[in-house]
């Protein structure tokens, strides 16, 4: 057996074509005066691995919840496999699986056992050769009679994983999953997510690292609530129009300040400047080398790929300036 290939007994027993399973139908959710989910619209496919993208405030943790049923919408519905996940709750439990920011491990609890706890809580009867699969997968076997409390973070993690997914469930989602994980056990984990994904099920995760957004089949890209893109990581990078080219100078907040006074649009990444120019041509792209660029004394200036960060940063510039032109001055004021 490969680690690349689907484990026997871990299969969706999803099939059928590549339909929409989670939706959101201009979803709003409010914590008092604080709208964390705002006239949200987006759709989850089949088998699919799908990106809540976003930093902190964005929004993502209060979706996951939606779909889950433990949150109720202030406005617009929340549907999961077609079923509402508040009124429908007990039957969107049994298709979905959930890993929260915080999974509650038992740590006085062997890996065995704490897989056992889950499979029981949720009705699974005949679950020994479903655990021993998931114990396989996720490589904890020969680990599998040692208390939760005296593993590793990653080792953690894939238990986690392990007792969200023992119930066979059509969906999974999983909300920060790798926030505070050492890089190796962060690919591992991804690993592990690709081989369940070929396996059959969906998987929804949020996350703030735009690393790991390229890994997903769509994201959506999230700020404070509002939903600022929607697509496959590849046209999102090939919607931006024009150029970029990266800079490395001395000083690149000061070069940033110059640019952006002639109406060049710069981010600052270290000591590099991404720099934004609107034709696509070398001819624009030397003018500015031997133009504008050329009192900064940049040591490299070359073109570069637009990443899912320079993406993310486009469309917030984007709907800043959107709010700017169609929001009142009266309101902006208060």
């Amino acid at each position: 057996m490969t680690r690349d290939t689907p484990v026997s007994g871990l299969q969706s027993p999803v099939s059928g074509p590549r339909s929409t399973v989670l939706s959101f139908d201009r979803v709003t959710k409010r914590y008092g005066h604080t709208v964390a989910v705002e006239d949200l619209s987006l759709d989850v496919r089949r088998g699919e691995m799908f990106g809540l993208i976003g930093p902190d405030g964005a929004g993502k943790t209060t979706s996951i919840r939606l779909l889950c049923g433990l949150l109720h919408t202030d406005a617009g519905a929340v549907r999961v496999v077609g079923l509402d996940p508040v009124t429908d709750h007990r039957a969107v439990t049994a298709k979905v699986g959930y890993l929260s920011q915080r999974f509650s491990l038992y740590g006085d609890l062997t890996i065995d056992e704490n897989i056992s706890f889950f499979a029981e809580i949720h009705g699974v009867g005949h679950y020994d050769a479903r655990r021993d699969a998931l114990l396989e997968i996720t490589q904890l076997t020969r680990f599998r009679t040692r208390l939760a409390e005296q593993l590793s973070g990653g080792m953690k993690q894939k238990l986690a994983l392990a007792c969200t997914l023992v119930h066979e469930p059509e969906i999974i989602l999983l909300d920060e999953p790798t926030t505070g994980v050492d890089p190796v056990s962060r690919r591992e984990f991804w690993k592990l997510l690709s081989r369940f994904r070929a396996g059959g099920i969906t998987i929804v995760m949020s996350t703030p690292y735009l690393d790991e957004a390229e890994r997903c089949s769509r994201v959506a890209l999230l700020d404070r609530g509002r939903l600022l893109a929607l697509d496959e990581p590849g046209r999102l990078r090939a919607s931006l129009p024009g150029t970029l080219l990266e800079m490395v100078v001395s000083e690149p907040r000061a070069a940033q300040a110059a640019l952006g006074r002639e109406g060049i649009e710069t981010q600052v990444f270290g000591d590099r400047l991404h720099v934004w120019l609107d034709q696509e041509t070398d001819v624009a792209i030397e003018d500015f080398r031997n133009g504008a660029a050329k009192r900064f004394g940049p040591s490299s200036i070359r073109r570069i790929t637009p990443s899912l960060e320079d993406v993310y940063i486009a469309r917030l510039s984007d709907a800043a300036n959107d709010r700017r032109t169609t929001v009142p001055t009266a309101v902006e004021e208060r």
